[in-house]
């Protein structure tokens, strides 16, 4: 069992690993990181060293917080690494998740969601959805978290990224609706699951009607 499980792009492992506290480290390039979480759930090292620029990384912050976040891990300490060699350890506290950007905004529906608000602006209402209503994004499933007139939030194991043009599918016991959105954030998460993208679309030309129809009858009915 290796006390130490380290990864780093694949051009700095061989300085890294020539490290004297390196010596027995099990070392993955940064695109093995799910080949590496494996490892440190099944082996439990002592140590999880990680470099730098890779810890930046929306798939480094991911692979850091699964690790914070299993209590059977709770012993692993985890290191970055920087390129002078420093080495610095984390908090194991548990990043609280990053909040996901608005929306960009749209011109007013015709379709009255929300009423108007003190200062007389309107906004499109985002609502929580039932759970396990699944959605079609570029004709791969997805789980939606909750959504809008002008967007929604979803959840996918197929990739999503930011600006990226999609293909939406909403299922409607009249008809489908289809309509075509834009990623406007998204993120990579590892949880116990597996790998998944939390991702925002804007939506480009939905109709605000069915849209509307779609919200009534899936939207949550928990406070």
């Amino acid at each position: 069992m290796p006390s130490t499980v380290l990864i780093a792009a694949a051009e700095y492992l061989p300085a890294l690993l020539d490290r004297i506290d390196m010596g027995d480290a099990a070392a993955f390039s940064d695109a093995d990181a799910l080949r590496a979480l494996d490892t440190i759930v099944r082996e439990r090292p002592s140590v999880v060293a990680i470099e730098r620029l890779f810890a930046a990384s929306s798939r480094g912050n991911a692979l850091i917080n699964r690790i914070k976040a299993d209590p059977s891990l709770a012993s692993c300490e985890i290191r970055v690494l920087a390129h002078d060699s420093q080495v610095r350890p984390m908090s194991r506290t548990v990043d609280p998740p990053p909040q996901p950007p608005p929306l960009a905004p749209r011109p007013p529906s015709p379709v009255p969601v929300t009423p108007l608000d003190a200062k007389g602006t309107r906004e499109a209402g985002r609502f929580s959805v039932l759970d396990d209503v699944e959605v079609l994004v570029d004709g791969n499933p997805a789980t939606l978290v909750d959504v809008s007139i002008t967007g929604a939030q979803v959840v996918s194991q197929s990739v999503l990224k930011p600006n990226q043009r999609v293909r939406m599918w909403l299922h409607d016991p009249q008809r489908p609706i289809r309509f075509t959105g834009s990623v406007a954030w998204a993120s990579f998460e590892i949880p116990a699951t597996g790998p998944r993208y939390r991702a925002g679309i804007e939506f480009v030309d939905a109709s605000p009607e069915l849209l509307a129809r779609f919200i009534e009858a899936n939207k949550s009915k928990k406070p």
